[in-house]
């Protein structure tokens, strides 16, 4: 069956758009040529090898018809490279950090697969796999919802297979045109706006999360639920949690969860402060009377003592965790960072004890091995 599920424009699916069983050849023939046609409107492109555009709509469940598999691949990296030209040249005093998280916030699966949807590309895609639709229309429905563009990602996951068809498109027109990037952006850059600017970027904590972990090889989790009223997200990294939040609103508790997060990494040195007043520190085992020890180095080398801090409080009443942090006042300067989340604050100034000593070792002090 040659399906596409086609979606009003209140996401509500209507009746498959054509069947193979109810079609003869010549009808089948007339109606892709129809709905190619019809995303050459969209995308305000017209094909002079129209296979590629076909093949791009393809999904590899519909196996009559080679998939998007290799345009995607194309896709990919064609459209990375003219994200990252557009803002190279819009930004010429940007450092290669900054320009990597706009070009990522640009081509991020979450912007493609709100450029599918407000452009309403789904339904022309090809494929025989129904689960697809639950998930698309899902996601689809809380894009209605939220609205269009929003600050960071939504409330629904959204479905891969929504930016690789975007990929996939993107790649027909390039190849279609002879490769020419230029023209590929001229026509592309209409269906990605509103482009991502620094502006907004830094209104975007949530994609910032994703992108700094992705790039130390971590992996973060956002977790919700509902206590009475409000609507609680907690942000884990590798397991741990680093930053909680709540609000009446799912996505205001998200994005303030996101940007605790994102303070709690700079306390913890996982992203570069440039005044370097922070320990740097990896994801170390805790030392064992870490506190006493701190004391110890504290006395020893005639600075002042340390300085705990309970800094957050997470968790219902009944499972409570702290987090705390340590101050240090040396010759050098005044350091600081927090340890892990403990059930009891005792434990919690241990760990930010021993977060502070792995941070101590660091070459730069001269202390050498102290833990």
């Amino acid at each position: 069956m040659l399906a596409l599920t086609n979606y009003s424009s209140t996401m509500t699916s209507e009746e498959d758009f054509h069947s193979e069983e109810n079609l003869s050849v010549l009808d089948v023939i007339k109606s892709t040529t129809i709905w190619v046609s019809s995303v050459e409107e969209i995308i305000q492109y017209r094909f002079r090898n129209k296979g590629l555009l076909e093949e791009a709509l393809t999904h590899s469940s519909y196996t009559e018809s080679p998939s998007y598999q290799r345009l995607e691949f194309v896709g990919d990296a064609a459209l990375g490279l003219a994200v990252a030209n557009f803002v190279f040249l819009t930004y010429p005093d940007l450092d290669p950090g900054q320009l990597s998280l706009l070009r990522a916030a640009n081509i991020s699966t979450e912007k493609l697969a709100r450029v599918a949807i407000r452009h309403n590309l789904y339904p022309f895609m090809r494929h025989n796999a129904p689960s697809l639709d639950i998930k698309v229309r899902e996601f689809a429905l809380a894009v209605q919802e939220e609205g269009d563009e929003i600050p960071h990602a939504g409330s629904v996951k959204a479905p891969k297979v929504l930016a690789d068809l975007v990929e996939s498109i993107a790649a027909a027109i390039y190849v279609d045109c002879n490769f020419d990037l230029k023209l590929l952006w001229e026509y592309f850059s209409r269906l990605l706006e509103p482009i991502v600017t620094l502006e907004t970027l830094e209104q975007q904590p949530v994609t910032m999360l994703y992108e700094v972990c992705q790039k130390q090889g971590k992996h973060v989790d956002i977790k919700h639920w509902r206590k009475g009223t409000r609507n609680i997200a907690s942000v884990y990294v590798d397991g741990k949690l680093i930053g909680s939040s709540s609000s009446d609103q799912k996505d205001i508790a998200k994005i303030s969860a996101a940007k605790e997060a994102l303070e709690r990494m700079y306390e913890m040195g996982s992203l570069p402060l440039e005044d370097g007043s922070i320990v740097k520190v990896d994801d170390l085992q805790e030392i064992e009377g870490a506190k006493q020890k701190l004391n110890s180095l504290c006395t020893k080398k005639r600075w002042s003592m340390p300085v705990y801090k309970v800094d957050k409080e997470v968790g219902a009443a009944h499972e409570r965790g702290f987090v705390c942090s340590v101050q240090i006042e040396t010759a050098a300067g005044t350091y600081v960072t927090s340890g892990d989340v403990k059930t009891k604050v005792k434990e919690a100034e241990n760990s930010a004890a021993s977060m502070m000593l792995h941070g101590l070792e660091d070459p730069k002090f001269g202390l050498g091995k102290i833990s």
